[in-house]
Order: C-alpha cells, then structure tokens, then sequence
C-alpha cells in the first residue's frame, strides 16, 4: 500500500441535508468503519440500523443550548487536529483519550437557503454553523491524515476511493477535498457577513468576502467570452430573479455571454411595471438594441424590433410580462439566442418548440430594480465593489432648463430615454418616439459620436423599413451624463430631436441651455447621471 494512504477506521457524521445518509453509513459501516454522529444525524443513522454513537459519549457532555454546543470539544478536535506521525501528538491522544477521526462528513445549518425565504433576524441567527465549520476547518488543515466531505455529491468518489484503496484515501484525495473543504467555509462565511453588514447599515467593511456555489444546471461552462477562457456560473447566497435562478424550459446550453447578455436583458425590462405596460427589450453584447413598452407584448415587440432590426438578429429578448403565444409567433421568426420572462403560457412554450435550439428561461419574478444589492469586479489586486445602480427617476426632481417646458406625451417618453440610458454603456444615448427607442448609441469615446451613431442606425432602419424619414425626427433623447459641450446636443438636435433629458451639472450648461433654446427643444435636468461602464 502507498505510503500515502490513510487507513478509515473512525468516522465522525454531522449532516444538515441528510439525502443518502443511511445508503453511506451502510457502506461504511460493511468496511467496519465505526461511526461518531450527533443529534438528528445519530437518530437517523440508529432508526436505519447502522450501528452509531453519539458524540456525547465520546466528549462526556451532553449536546446542549438547543444544540449549540456538542462537537467543540478537545476529544473531537483532537481527533481531528493530531498529526499521527509526531510522538507528542500520539502521546497527548493517548494521556487525554483522544482516539483518531480519519474521516468527517459535515454539511452546514443552510444559512444561505434561509436567506433567500423570508425568515427573521433571529432565525437567520440560529441556522448559523458554529461547530461545523470549526471541525471542517480543522479536519482540512490536517488533510495528510483526514479526509473532509462537505458536499452529499462527492459521497460516490468517497466510495470509490475507499475501493481503489481498500478502505483507505489518497493524500491527492484528501487535497482536493480539503480545497473544497475551505472553499466552502469562505463562501458560508461570506455569506454570514455580506448579510450582517446589510442589517447594520454598513457599505464599506473593512474586510469584505464574495462567496457562492457553483450552479447545478450550468457548472462549468464550455468557455468565457472566449474559447481560451475558463469560466463558471455561481450562485450567490441572496438571489435575485433572473437567469441565475430562472428554469430553462429548453433549447441548447447558455454561454457565458448569452448568461451575461440575458442578464442585461432582464434588468432593463425589470424597470418597466407590467401592471402598467407590457414591455420587451432585446439586447445584444450587453447593449439594448431595442426597447418598447405597448398595450400587448406583440405591440411592445415590433416597437422594438424596428428599432434596429439588423442587431436584433441572434440577440435576446426579454419580457415584463407573461409570455403568450401572439408575441411567441413574432419573436420565433427571426433567430433569436434567448428569450427570458417572468411566465409562459403552454400555447407559447409549444411554439418556442419548433426552434430546438432557442433557449426559453422562466424566472418566475421580476427583479426590483431598486433592491438594495451590490456589483463586484475585478481589477489588478482588488476588488471593485459599489451598490447597484437603483436610482430611480423622480418626476418631482426634474428641472425644466429652456424656455419651453416639455408636452405631456415628451415627458412620457423622456422618462423612457432616461430609463434605458441607464442600462446603455456609456457614452450613452438614447433617442425614445411614441414609447419605443429609434436610435440608441452606445459606448462611444465621445458623447458626440454616440449621438450621431444612435441617428445613423436609425436611418438604416428607416431605410431598412421603407420609412419616410427616421424614427428619430420627433423623438426624445436622453444622455447618460451631462452634455460637456453644446456639439452632442446639436446632433441630437439635426437628428430630429424635440426635448432632451440629461444630468446636467457642466460648466458649460448655459451654453448647452442657449443651444437647446435657440432651436426650440425643451430640456429637462435630472441632477442624477447614469454612467455605465
């Protein structure tokens, strides 16, 4: 036998989800591993047959304090902690009757599951591990002489391993679970703290820990956003309804980019109140390329797909509303990557059928578009963590600027301009007619540029559609952050635009403010910017 290998002949059973318990103490139990176990975990195991003592008759204490206390105790500690091949430590197992655990199984009270259900303060208290992750801890530290099973999914390479090596483990083995072993403590741990820092108002903690669990359904994907990057899917502890947590009905696997583009797609649409108005919003590479609000969800559909119907091609498509057949026919007739809504009806997952390959998400919600909750990225070295954007435009803040206020019907699609700006890489703008975008420019180096870019694809559409003129003449626009010069208005301006929405605060707004006035468009501050990188 390799030197490396470690003999099971004391294990230590501590389970929060029990699926398969008794099937391993069974397995273990037939290669005369003798079992600790505590409370619920000891009761179930001794009702199944397989023989077990409970970790008070080893500690000479009973379990107490409505379980808090029952592992932390130098007997099981130590049995996890000793190294076996240092004398003292054998000679201190010996003097103090510590016998050797060579293999613990644990799953943690579920702290995140309680909070993503509504639940109070004081029971998010109590389905804190304390002793769990102490021993797993431990036992992980000691990897050269005990292995540590924290997930119910590694239960089978458990048993595998003890066949390959007759009852024994692999140090590779143990490393590698000892890996998973810390990794899930850090995530329960930051799950814990992310939580505590919300209940007592604190944004900025010094010590700041991200965590999750890697997405069943997704996993490991194929690749990122390139095929030479690695990339995966992680659950976070507090959830939001999206394409995270959303069924996916059928269709092909997600990428990273279709999950990251999905998840653009259902934010924008989010804003919009289904009780009040259907809305759809197709994106592409993260950016709207389309957005509409309507009586139906068909309506709201065509609005936006006439928008910029080229880039609407292999985009995705989001919806505020109920998916229904009418808007199911329309959206199936041009290749569409994903389609994410709140429901479907059984006539439009039918219809969605036909296309094998279109991937159709069920969230079951909305996401609140205020909800408090933050965004991580990485830079070199760090972390770049601030709160989600969830400003929320405030008629009663708006500041009309010009001489002429704007109409009713202006203001109702300014605030739509304003709305999807804020979900536009910036430089962002955004031109809105009759509820729907004609002209969104994005990500432009020069506000400028991204007013002319928004006005040319909007003259392709036209084109494109036989229009007229662009759907631009007429329309509104809104700009992420303030106008620097007056040069960006006045292309909105010859691009057809009749009011403006912007943050203002520039050192040049009396300038921009004379350029508005000169041509009769009303303008209207906001005091807010949304920019978004």
């Amino acid at each position: 036998m390799p030197t490396d290998i470690v003999k099971i002949g004391r294990a230590l059973i501590s389970v929060s989800d029990k699926a398969r318990l008794v099937d391993l103490g069974k397995a273990l139990t037939a290669r005369d591993v003798e079992i600790l176990s505590t409370g619920g975990t000891a009761a179930a195991l001794a009702e199944a047959g397989v023989p077990v003592m409970d970790v008070a008759q080893v500690t000479a204490f009973p379990e107490m304090m409505d379980g808090r206390v029952k592992t932390l105790h130098p007997r099981i500690h130590g049995g996890l902690l000793a190294i076996r091949a240092d004398p003292s430590h054998q000679a201190a197992m010996l003097v103090n009757g510590i016998a050797p655990i060579d293999l613990l199984i644990v799953n943690l009270y579920p702290f995140e599951a309680t909070l993503r259900r509504t639940a109070s303060f004081e029971d998010r208290i109590e389905n804190i591990d304390v002793g769990g992750p102490a021993m797993v801890r431990g036992a992980a530290k000691n990897h050269e002489d005990v292995a540590v099973i924290v997930d119910v999914a590694d239960y089978d390479e458990l048993l595998a391993e003890l066949e390959r090596h007759d009852g024994g483990t692999g140090l590779a083995f143990r490393r590698r679970l000892a890996q998973k072993a810390y990794a899930r403590t850090a995530a329960y741990d930051a799950a814990i703290s992310n939580w505590l820092a919300g209940e007592v108002g604190e944004t900025t903690p010094k010590w700041r820990a991200f965590g999750g669990v890697l997405h069943e359904r997704f996993g490991a994907l194929r690749y990122g956003e390139n095929p030479h990057q690695s990339a995966a899917l992680y659950l976070a502890a507090e959830t939001r309804p999206g394409v995270a947590t959303a069924r996916q009905v059928q269709g092909k696997a997600l990428s990273y980019n279709n999950i990251n583009d999905t998840d653009a797609a259902y934010e924008l649409v989010a804003e919009f109140d289904p009780a009040k108005t259907a809305a759809v919003a197709i994106i592409k590479h993260a950016n709207p390329c389309g957005v509409a609000v309507g009586e139906t969800l068909l309506e709201a559909y065509e609005k936006a797909l006439a928008c910029d119907p080229v880039s609407a091609f292999g985009g995705i498509v989001a919806l505020n509303r109920r998916l229904d057949a009418e808007a199911a026919k329309k959206i199936v007739e041009i290749f569409t990557e994903v389609i994410i809504a709140p429901e479907a009806d059984d006539e439009a997952i039918a219809i969605i059928a036909t296309k094998k390959n279109l991937r159709l998400m069920i969230a079951g919600a909305l996401p609140d578009p205020q909800a408090g909750s933050v965004t991580v990225r990485s830079v070199a070295g760090g972390l770049l963590v601030q709160d989600r954007d969830g400003g929320a435009l405030d008629p009663s803040a708006l500041k009309v600027v010009t001489k002429r206020a704007p109409t009713p019907a202006e203001f109702a699609d300014l605030a739509m301009a304003w709305t999807v700006a804020k979900h536009v890489k910036s430089n962002a703008i955004v031109y809105v007619r009759d509820g729907s975008t004609a002209g969104v420019g994005a990500g432009q180096m020069s506000r400028v540029d991204s007013a002319r870019v928004a006005a040319l694809k909007a003259a392709d559409a036209a084109k494109a559609a036989g229009w007229p003129e662009p759907r631009t003449k007429g329309s509104v626009v809104a700009s992420d952050a303030f106008f620097p010069f007056a040069d960006g208005l006045v292309s909105a301006i010859e691009a057809g635009a009749t009011a403006v929405i912007q943050p203002g605060g520039s050192v040049r707004d009396a300038e921009v403010i004379a350029a508005a006035d000169e041509a009769g468009v009303a303008m209207v501050f906001t005091g807010i910017r949304h920019f978004r990188h």
